[in-house]
């Protein structure tokens, strides 16, 4: 693939991945009180909800600017093997309902994979 078309792929995943996560970082914020309860019906302590939805956020904007996305990605996976494992274990409905928490994993390990560096030839 060349270099162009892996760049041209990867912003538009990047950009699509950006407004996902900033949207659910923000609804878990905006919304708190509900998603503290609701990760507390999972077994899980009400900060653990803001840590999360701080998470989705910030790292949603870290997929926007070139320096972060790697990282922003990396932290971004965890959350998602987190997700799924959530879902395949806590959740009614079992991992089908975690089908959306999977395809964003695996959108994830792309760009990730698609912004390691290269190396040139001289």
């Amino acid at each position: 693939m060349s270099p162009s078309v892996r760049n041209i792929i990867a912003w538009i995943l990047q950009a699509l991945l950006a407004v996902a996560f900033i949207m659910s970082g923000f609804n878990k914020l905006s919304h708190g009180p509900d998603t503290v309860k609701m990760f507390g019906s999972m077994g899980f302590p009400g900060w653990f909800a803001y840590l999360i939805g701080g998470a989705e956020l910030l790292g949603g904007i870290g997929l926007l600017i070139p320096r972060t996305v790697r990282p922003a990605a990396l932290g971004l996976i965890i959350i998602m093997i987190g997700a799924v494992w959530v879902h395949a274990t806590k959740i009614p409905g079992g991992i089908a309902k975690g089908v959306p928490a999977l395809v964003l994993l695996a959108l994830l390990v792309v760009v990730y994979l698609l912004r390691r560096p290269v190396a040139r030839l001289a």
